[in-house]
């Protein structure tokens, strides 16, 4: 295989690394292909920054990172939301370092007491005289902070790191009726981030996460020990005496491979999908008392139908973000390096609707995917031992040919089985197809 310094150099030394229906091990190991990967795909992708709801008022702000990047959202005079690159202008200082906040009428840098407007723009210098006569008007720092392309989307905010590039709706298309459908189920349109937000580090490469996401195969095996202790529960439990949610969550874990070969998937450009489209471990679940009244009330018959109907078990907006319809969950995955992983899990609650609803996910969160449930440990440790393993000596190739086809991808969208790894495929060619190029 190629030595380091060819990837940087030399397009095609990447598009190896993806063969068709296997990809090499260097994709979740080598550091420098990282490195790349915060230049060229992050930097070129748009990427899920954070939601309305966590900046309800003017100053409002959260920061997080996007490619190493240091950014900062933050809601504007006029309602609407801005994402800056925390970065200030004169040295560089983070300009907010708190994760949450508000930042009143400007932003400040602790630094040199520079500061700034809420959009960005330049506001005072101390010690202003001093610059009289030099070239600080003429060179970037007199700019402000870099502002980056931003979309509000049903209140899911994106952000571009690119000041050019593909636009936001050409590059989702019509992935972005999964977020219709998540705002759609509250009678008013709208979801609200609620209850926290779980977040784990996990040593292992932010494919790999990825990858699992949209993996129908793995739950048979990888979590036997907690569907078979639902399973068991179920056996002993009385039949007068209502389940409890967790059980109504964890059994459909153990639905046999024919049942996620049913489900079906759809698989999109630029590496989007969505994992379930006939069914789903989700499917089952009950609506509360008055919420389908509520919805047919708020959408018309024929939507409300729609909205209800759609439970997917994952939907993927390549290359960061994965939702599920019902529970009303959003993973936002923040690469931190080749072999560590920042997972952030949000609750969302549908406005309007009733409380069961947020329970049900805040339930299904952790049981799931807080690091210490019976569940999330299982592919942890499936993750780590993946990282680990992949560096030892043997075959440097890793497969992923299940149900592959001569020229599949050529047409986009396609409807394929749950089982079928082009999921996977697909998300590898979107990776190739932003990688490879470069300025």
């Amino acid at each position: 295989m190629n030595h380091l310094s060819q990837y940087r150099s030399d397009p095609d030394a990447i598009r190896a690394l993806f063969d068709k229906d296997r990809v090499h091990r260097d994709v979740y190991l080598n550091e420098e292909l990282f490195d790349l990967e915060c230049e060229r795909l992050f930097i070129r992708s748009w990427v899920f920054v954070g939601h309305a709801s966590q900046v309800p008022n003017t100053g409002d702000f959260i920061t997080t990172q996007i490619a190493r990047q240091p950014v900062i959202m933050i809601r504007q005079p006029d309602g609407s939301i801005r994402t800056l690159l925390n970065r200030c202008a004169h040295k560089g200082t983070m300009v907010i370092s708190l994760p949450s906040g508000n930042a009143g009428k400007f932003l400040r840098c602790p630094y040199h007491a520079w500061t700034y407007r809420t959009d960005g723009k330049p506001l005072g210098v101390p010690l202003r005289i001093g610059y009289e006569g030099t070239r600080l008007h003429e060179c970037e720092a007199s700019a402000g902070l870099d502002s980056l392309a931003c979309e509000n989307y049903r209140g899911f905010v994106f952000a571009r790191m690119s000041p050019e590039g593909i636009s936001f709706r050409d590059y989702f298309g019509d992935m972005l009726g999964v977020l219709d459908n998540l705002a759609d189920r509250s009678p008013a349109g709208e979801v609200r981030v609620a209850g926290g937000i779980l977040r784990s580090v996990i040593p292992c490469n932010w494919k790999m996460y990825l990858e699992n996401i949209v993996d129908a195969v793995h739950p048979i095996s990888t979590h036997e020990s907690a569907w078979q202790t639902a399973r068991d529960a179920v056996k002993t439990w009385p039949e007068d005496t209502p389940r409890p949610m967790e059980l109504e969550q964890l059994l459909p874990f153990g639905s046999g491979y024919e049942f996620y070969q049913q489900a079906g998937a759809r698989v999109y450009a630029n590496g989007h999908c969505i994992l379930g489209t006939r069914a789903s471990i989700h499917s089952g679940y009950g609506a509360p008392p008055g919420y389908e009244d509520a919805m047919r009330a708020a959408h018309g018959e024929k939507r409300a139908k729609e909205i209800l109907a759609f439970a997917p078990q994952n939907s993927v907006l390549f290359p960061t973000l994965a939702l599920k319809s019902s529970p009303q969950t959003l993973r936002a995955i923040r690469p931190l390096a080749a072999n560590r992983t920042l997972v952030e899990i949000f609750a969302l609650a549908p406005v309007d609707a009733p409380d069961e609803l947020l329970q049900r996910t805040l339930t299904y969160n952790r049981l799931v995917f807080s690091p210490m449930s019976i569940v999330a440990h299982d592919d942890i440790h499936v993750f780590t031992t993946m990282q680990q393993a992949l560096a030892s000596s043997g075959n440097p190739w890793i497969s992923l040919h299940r149900e592959c086809q001569v020229d599949e991808g050529s047409q986009l969208p396609v409807d394929v089985s749950g089982n079928n790894e082009i999921l996977m495929r697909n998300q590898f060619r979107a990776w190739v197809d932003l990688m490879a190029t470069h300025d």
